[in-house]
C-alpha cells in the first residue's frame, strides 16, 4: 500500500464542513473585525433593542452599559445583577430596522430573549403618560387589502412567548395592587407610573390623531390594546422566523413607556421621562427574565 503525505485536508469521497481553517505549510487564519457570535467573548442572556438617542441613553444609563465596538457597529455591554445584557440601536424607525437590530444582536451576541425598549402612544384609557407598557400580544395592523370598494384592514397576532408571559406575571405579582413603581429620574425626582400589562398595536405609522383609521381599526379588533408602536411587529416576526431556523425559542418582549396619547397633542417632551422609566422598568425585570445559560 502506497503513502500519501498530505499537508492539509484529506477526503475519501465523504462530505465535509471547513470553517475557521487554513491549509497549507505555515497557513494562518485571518479573520476580519466583524466577529461573529462565536468569536464574542461572551454571550448575552438579555439583549436589547432602542430605536431613538433617548432611549439609548436611558438604557445606558439605567442599566450601567458600557460601548462596546464589533465591526462597524456599535453595542453596549454589561452585567447586571447578574444578568449579562447586550444592547444596540437600530439604524432608523421602523419594523424593518428593527429586524436588521435584532439580526446583528444574534450575530453578534445570540441573546435568550431580545427586549424591545423605549417610548410609544397610549391609546387606551386607562393609561396615563409616563406609564409603562409590558406586551403580551403584539397586533400587526398594516395588512390590507385595497379594492374598489376600499381598503380592508387583516390584523395579525402575535402572542409573546410563554417563559415571557410568566415572567411579566410573576413581575406584576410582586408589586402593589395599583401596579405602581416608585421610580427617580437622574436628577432626582420622584414619579410613581402604573405598569400595565396587555396587547400592543404595531405597524409604520406615526400617530398623532386620535380619530386615524389605525386607531379605529385597533379598537374594533381588540378593545383591551394599550398602545402602539412601530416596531413590535419586525422583532416578533424576526425572533419567529428565526426560532424555526435554528432550531430553539428565540424569545422577545415590549416595555414602552407612554410619551403622548396618539392625538393631535403629541409633544415631545415627555418624551424623555417616557423612556427612562421603560429603562427602569427593564432593569427591574432583569432576575425574571435570566437563564441558566
Amino acid at each position: 500500500m502506497s503513502r500519501l503525505h498530505v499537508d492539509g485536508i484529506l477526503n475519501y469521497g465523504g462530505t465535509m464542513t471547513v470553517r475557521d481553517s487554513a491549509v497549507g505549510s505555515n497557513a494562518k487564519v485571518v479573520r476580519t473585525a466583524g466577529a461573529s457570535r462565536d468569536e464574542a467573548a461572551e454571550r448575552a442572556q438579555v439583549g436589547v433593542i432602542t430605536i431613538l438617542p433617548l432611549e439609548t441613553r436611558a438604557v445606558q444609563a439605567a442599566l450601567g452599559l458600557r460601548r462596546d465596538r464589533v465591526g462597524d457597529l456599535t453595542f453596549y455591554r454589561a452585567v447586571v445583577d447578574g444578568v449579562t445584557v447586550a444592547a444596540t440601536m437600530t439604524l432608523e424607525q421602523g419594523q424593518r430596522s428593527a429586524m436588521a437590530a435584532y439580526a446583528n444582536l444574534v450575530e453578534a451576541f445570540d441573546p435568550e430573549v431580545t427586549v424591545l425598549v423605549g417610548i410609544g402612544g397610549g391609546i387606551h384609557k386607562s393609561v396615563a403618560i409616563g406609564d409603562v407598557i409590558l406586551a403580551t400580544e403584539m397586533v400587526y395592523y398594516d395588512l390590507r387589502k385595497v379594492t374598489p370598494s376600499g381598503t380592508h384592514r387583516r390584523g395579525q397576532t402575535r402572542p409573546v412567548p410563554a417563559g415571557v408571559g410568566h415572567a411579566i406575571n410573576t413581575f406584576l405579582a410582586g408589586l402593589d395592587a395599583s401596579h405602581q413603581l416608585t421610580i427617580v429620574d437622574p436628577e432626582g425626582t420622584s414619579r410613581s407610573p402604573a405598569v400595565h400589562a396587555g396587547p400592543i398595536g404595531s405597524g409604520e405609522a406615526v400617530i398623532a390623531d386620535e380619530d386615524a383609521a389605525e386607531i379605529a381599526f385597533l379598537a374594533s379588533f381588540n378593545d383591551k390594546i394599550l398602545a402602539v408602536d412601530m416596531e413590535a411587529g419586525g422583532l416578533g416576526q424576526a425572533c419567529h422566523e428565526r426560532s424555526a431556523a435554528s432550531g430553539r425559542q428565540h424569545r422577545w418582549m415590549v416595555i414602552r413607556g407612554i410619551s403622548d396619547h396618539a392625538d393631535q397633542h403629541k409633544s415631545d417632551t415627555p418624551q424623555q421621562v417616557a423612556a427612562w422609566h421603560a429603562a427602569q422598568v427593564l432593569r427591574r425585570l432583569l432576575p425574571y427574565l435570566k437563564t441558566k445559560r
